[in-house]
């Protein structure tokens, strides 16, 4: 799992068969303070997420399925599996 910040929506008129029910965003992986990690890339939200929040990202294909409740050939990569509402470091 990824700790991640949502930085943007995408729009698609047209959508790939099992995505047109979907929200697609941006995240910005990030370290526990904040600090940005690595590049931002797309997530398909299942967890009513929006831009500004801290998330929790699924990255690897069948666990991310698993999630999404979608067949076999469905593809998918990244799932925004929860919102997180704090980080508490000992």
């Amino acid at each position: 799992m990824i700790l991640a910040k949502v930085i943007g929506n995408i729009v698609s008129t047209v959508k790939e068969k099992g995505y047109e029910s979907k929200k697609v965003l941006i995240v910005q992986p990030i370290d526990p303070k904040g600090k940005p990690l690595g590049k931002s890339f797309l997530a398909v939200d299942m967890a009513k997420a929006g831009v500004g929040d801290t998330v929790i990202v699924v990255e690897e294909g069948n666990s991310a399925r698993f999630l999404i409740k979608e067949p076999e050939n469905f593809t998918v990569k990244s799932i925004i599996a929860g919102v997180v509402d704090e980080i508490s470091m000992r």
